[in-house]
C-alpha cells in the first residue's frame, strides 16, 4: 500500500447484495473503486450485527485492491489476529471501544497490517493527538456508527484540525458516513483523502448494471477532487 493523498473511494459492502459479495466486489473494483470497506459490527458496541473474520476470509480472494476493515466492536484486541489472518490490509479500531487504545494499535501493527483509529462524532480530534505516531489512518465518523444510509453530520472543523495535527506524517484521513456528491467536497477541502460510501456508490446499480456503480464512484471522486482546487 504505497502512500499518497489522492482521493480514494472506498465503497462499503454493507450496501451490497449480501448473497453476491464476490461479484459485487469485482463489479465495484472494475468500476473504479480504490478500496473495499468492510464494516464489522458486533451488536454491542453498535446496535447492529454484520460480519466476522470468516466472511472477510471468504471475500479476500475477490479483492484486488485494499481490504479496509473497520472494527465497530468491543473488545477489539481478542479479534485482531483473526482479522489479520483473514487478509485485512487496514484494521481500524475505535478510540471509544476500550481503555487501552495504545495497546490495540500496537497489536494491529504487530500483525504487519496498517492501523486505523476511528473517532465517533462526539469524540474530539484531540483524542487522536497522542496516537498519531502509531496510526496509518484516522477515520472520522460523520454518522453515529451502526447503520448505513444515515444523514451526514458536518464535522469538517474536526477534519481540518486533524489535517493540521497530522502535518507531513503519512496518515490518511478517512470519512465514513453520508458521503455523497454534495458532502464529499466539504471533507475533501478540509483534508480528507479516503471517502467511504455505501448507498452513495451502490444506489441504482447492481451486478447486472455495474455502470451505475461506476457513474456514482466517478461523480463522488470528481466532486471531491474539484473541491481541492
Amino acid at each position: 500500500m504505497p502512500f499518497d493523498r489522492k482521493i480514494k473511494i472506498a465503497p462499503s459492502i454493507l450496501s451490497a447484495d449480501f448473497a453476491n459479495f464476490g461479484a459485487e466486489i469485482r463489479a465495484i473494483e472494475d468500476q473504479g473503486a480504490d478500496w473495499v470497506h468492510v464494516d464489522v459490527m458486533d451488536g454491542h458496541f453498535v446496535p447492529n450485527l454484520t460480519f466476522g473474520p470468516a466472511m472477510c476470509k471468504a471475500i479476500r480472494p475477490h479483492i484486488r485492491t485494499v481490504m479496509d476493515v473497520h472494527l465497530m466492536i468491543a473488545p477489539v484486541d481478542p479479534y485482531i489476529a483473526a482479522f489479520a489472518e483473514a487478509g485485512a490490509d487496514v484494521i481500524t479500531a475505535h478510540v471509544e471501544a476500550g481503555p487501552h487504545i495504545h495497546r490495540t494499535l500496537q497489536a494491529i501493527r504487530a500483525t504487519g497490517k496498517k492501523a486505523g483509529l476511528a473517532l465517533n462524532p462526539g469524540t474530539p480530534a484531540a483524542a487522536a493527538e497522542e496516537l498519531l505516531d502509531l496510526v496509518d489512518l484516522v477515520c472520522v465518523m460523520t454518522v453515529n456508527p451502526g447503520f448505513g444510509g444515515q444523514k451526514f453530520l458536518d464535522l469538517t472543523d474536526k477534519v481540518r484540525t486533524l489535517r493540521r495535527m497530522i502535518g507531513d506524517r503519512p496518515i490518511h484521513i478517512e470519512i465514513d458516513g453520508g458521503v455523497t456528491t454534495g458532502t464529499a467536497p466539504l471533507v475533501a477541502a478540509a483534508g480528507a483523502d479516503v471517502l467511504v460510501a455505501g448507498s452513495g456508490v451502490f444506489s441504482g446499480g447492481s451486478v447486472a448494471n455495474p455502470a451505475a456503480y461506476g457513474a456514482n464512484i466517478a461523480a463522488i471522486r470528481a466532486a471531491a477532487e474539484g473541491a481541492r482546487g
